[in-house]
C-alpha cells in the first residue's frame, strides 16, 4: 500500500523523527495508526456505557412516580446545598 502524505503532515513526521524518539516514518506511523485504533475503541466504549445508563434511567422512570418539574429542580437544589 502507498500513502501519500500532505505537507503538513510530513513535517509532522519529520518533526517526530529529528526529536530521536523514532527511528523511522514506518515507527510514526504505526504508532499514530494504534493510537486511532484505541480512541476508536474507548469512543465506542464510551458510547456503550452512555447507552446503558440512559437505559437504566428509562427503567428506573419505569418505576418511579412522575414528578413535576418545579419539585424535580427543588429537589437538586437541596441536594447541591446539602454538599457545599
Amino acid at each position: 500500500m502507498s500513502v501519500s502524505l500532505t505537507p503538513d503532515q510530513k513535517r509532522f513526521v519529520e518533526i517526530k523523527l529529528q526529536s530521536g524518539k523514532y527511528r523511522s516514518t514506518e515507527e510514526v506511523l504505526e504508532i499514530a495508526l494504534r493510537l486511532l485504533d484505541e480512541y476508536d475503541r474507548s469512543k465506542a466504549e464510551w458510547v456503550e456505557d452512555v447507552r446503558a445508563k440512559i437505559d437504566a434511567a428509562i427503567e428506573a422512570s419505569n418505576r418511579t412516580d412522575p414528578v413535576d418539574s418545579e419539585t424535580f429542580v427543588n429537589g437538586i437544589l437541596e441536594r447541591f446545598r446539602q454538599t457545599n
